[in-house]
């Protein structure tokens, strides 16, 4: 049973339906590409509140749009090929999913309107000039994931205050792997626990990953914000099971997977508002036009059954600040 302050609806398997459906339909259509580092089956989740979006906004799949899907299978290095390939077939708007998916797009093309998600902040990784005046042709939605870290490694101690030392699970070839290291260092400092680094790259790495963490005396986990861990999810979340420590994730997908718990931003909310910025471009704005989103809405999701197989008592404190409880 879960319980939540508000629900969304999500329609299963859009992601997988959706492009098919699509191919069929006239090219007279406007076209949209979508460009992100996982698979349709990991990303449905993304796919149907930006489906919804654009809905909202007064776009039908097959009635007067059409989307063209590209998929990096979680393999980074193929994202600027994928990229290449929408911009030479001269899409209407590219969206990307993830920092290193808005990289691939920006460097892959000058002109098309890019609608970008990034989990970092956009200015620095080159995406736009500022937030307010993006210049060129990208602006998004941003969610400056690492400006969250404190926070999750606050309510990880908090659930399980016995764990002084906790290892970091970050992968090392994402475009944020050295800011999140620093900010949980630097809240870890504030907070009296010592850290200790985990890399995986890929999903072959992640039981080897955990197992050094859980060898070297970590009791308890933080899971980086990267996509490779959001999109591997269902690999990613047994495999810290079976070694029994307790964790903490990003996005509330995680943890209705299995995982323990998270807190991070919306997804449905963050693709709902770039569904609404690719059809303001469609309708002719562009994207200099379009300050750069900045989504304030945030879940704490907790898993009392995972809890319960690990041993661990939820303090109530924490299961009433939860946005959604899981029993």
């Amino acid at each position: 049973m879960t319980r939540r302050r508000e629900f969304i609806s999500l329609l299963g398997g859009a992601a997988v339906a959706w492009p098919l459906a699509a191919r069929a339909q006239p090219t007279a259509m406007p076209v949209i590409g979508v460009l992100g580092p996982g698979s349709a089956e990991s990303n449905a989740f993304r796919v149907t509140p930006f489906r919804q979006g654009l809905n909202e906004s007064g776009y039908v799949l097959g009635q007067n749009l059409m989307v063209e899907f590209r998929w990096a299978e979680s393999q980074y290095d193929r994202l600027p090929a994928l990229a290449a390939d929408l911009a030479q077939r001269q899409v209407a708007v590219i969206v990307t999913i993830a920092n290193v998916a808005s990289l691939a797009a920006k460097a892959a093309t000058t002109t098309i309107p890019i609608v970008f998600t990034a989990g970092a902040d956009p200015v620095q990784l080159g995406l736009v000039a500022s937030l307010n005046r993006p210049g060129g042709n990208a602006t998004g939605v941003t969610f400056f994931t690492t400006s969250l870290e404190p926070k999750k490694l606050e309510l990880l101690r908090e659930l399980v205050p016995a764990a002084t030392v906790i290892a970091l699970l970050i992968n090392s070839t994402g475009p944020n792997a050295e800011t999140t290291l620093r900010s949980v260092r630097a809240a870890a400092d504030a907070l009296g626990l010592q850290i200790q680094v985990v890399n995986a790259s890929s999903a072959r790495e992640f039981d080897a990953a955990i197992a050094t963490a859980v060898g070297q005396g970590a009791r308890a986990l933080f899971v980086g914000a990267d996509p490779l861990f959001t999109d591997e999810r269902d690999k990613l979340v047994p495999v810290i099971a079976r070694h029994a420590i307790p964790a903490i994730y990003s996005f509330r997908e995680a943890t209705m997977a299995g995982g323990l718990m998270s807190y991070g931003i919306s997804f449905a909310e963050v693709y709902r508002q770039a569904a609404m910025y690719t059809a303001r471009i469609l309708k002719g704005t562009k994207p200099l036009d379009l300050p750069v989103i900045r989504t304030t809405k945030f879940e704490l999701v907790i898993n009392l059954k995972t809890a319960k197989a690990l041993g661990l008592t939820v303090p109530q404190s924490l299961q009433v600040a939860a946005d959604e409880v899981i029993e």
